[in-house]
């Protein structure tokens, strides 16, 4: 409805943001720079933030423009996975048929990656998104999986992310081993005040729409009621243009973002 009310191409807030292309936020530069660097030394990159900062959508757009030819790209969230999810998961997305046995997995896995390596010249690249669910015997696992040798370079790429608890988790003396790995890491802290309003405009103008709609006091009442994470933000922004249409309000004010807010927090 409000897409033809304001003269949108496509919603500009969806979580899908191909079309929309990504808005340059630190978080997105800072975060991008160090993937690149973690493309040359390898090892473990750990990437971490509140839920809605961003950290799925920029690791995922940095590994869908990585070269195919170069780098075997496996994707694995991990929230409630068990351990022989994980490994049948490793195993789809390594492209091995799985097996009834952990350990026929595990040795099927850690062929597949040396021969990727050695033989293909292709380097795998493992993402395991929402770690925080990490179970112990997955965590120990991975080293030697990935054959993380402390006297060696290492092969592979492992991107860990999740919530700032998940660095608190890997510090755990347990999982020393594998937290020496970690060569590049980075905690996302959502969009900045200075950000909200650039990014509310260039959201705005990829999908068609150059003139302003929401009003500066809209501005700050959404990134307050956001508190910098863009996934509350997109979710708010649409509510809102949602509610103008319905109101025939070409401006969005912050009187308008509050009424959005308060039908948010009665869900």
């Amino acid at each position: 409805m409000y897409k033809s009310f304001f003269g949108m191409e496509f919603d500009p807030f969806e979580p899908h943001v191909d079309k929309a292309g990504h808005f340059a936020s630190q978080d997105f530069t800072q975060a991008t720079a160090r993937l690149e660097h973690l493309k040359q030394l390898r090892g473990i990159g750990l990437f971490t933030g509140h839920p809605g900062s961003g950290k799925t959508s920029v690791v995922r757009k940095w590994a869908a423009g990585l070269n195919p030819g170069l780098f075997k790209v496996v994707y694995q969230p991990m929230s409630s996975i068990t351990t022989m999810e994980f490994y049948r998961g490793l195993c789809y997305g390594l492209g091995l048929e799985a097996k009834f046995k952990k350990i026929d997995m595990f040795n099927d896995i850690q062929q597949r990656l040396t021969s990727l390596y050695r033989e293909k010249k292709t380097i795998p690249v493992i993402i395991l998104d929402e770690a925080q669910y990490l179970r112990t015997d997955i965590l120990n696992d991975l080293k030697l999986i990935l054959n993380f040798d402390m006297d060696s370079k290492s092969y592979a790429i492992l991107i860990l992310m999740g919530l700032p608890v998940l660095g608190t988790v890997l510090a755990r003396k347990n999982h020393e081993a594998l937290a020496q790995r970690i060569v590049m890491n980075y905690s996302f802290q959502g969009l900045a005040r200075s950000e909200a309003e650039s990014y509310l405009s260039s959201r705005l103008k990829t999908c068609g729409v150059h003139q302003p709609i929401f009003q500066d006091n809209a501005i700050e009442a959404i990134f307050a009621a956001s508190n910098g994470s863009v996934r509350h933000l997109n979710t708010i922004a649409s509510k809102a243009l949602l509610l103008a249409a319905q109101k025939n309000e070409r401006m969005i004010s912050a009187d308008l973002i509050m009424a959005v807010r308060d039908d948010m927090a009665l869900v």
